[in-house]
């Protein structure tokens, strides 16, 4: 029950008689661009949920700013000379 090639060819010439030759091809662009998008964000949505499944896997991607870690230490190093 999908569609043959006859149907596609009926598809392609109503598609061509209501938007034109100038325009089916931005169509197409556009098309092209929402399924990419569309794509990437549900690869996201499937990283995300990885992410939450596996909390070990972000404590380790996720790094400590430089002035965190010199405050940490300067506060070592008062603990141990105190």
């Amino acid at each position: 029950m999908g569609i043959n090639g006859i149907e596609w060819i009926l598809i392609f010439i109503v598609a061509l008689i209501l938007f034109g030759p100038k325009k089916l091809p931005d169509l197409g662009r556009a098309l092209g661009k929402s399924i990419r998008e569309f794509k990437n964000a549900t690869n996201g949505l499937m990283d995300d949920d990885d992410k939450k499944e596996n909390p070990q896997a972000i404590a380790a991607t996720v790094t400590e700013p430089a002035s965190a870690k010199a405050e940490v230490k300067k506060e070592e190093v008062k603990s141990q000379t105190n």
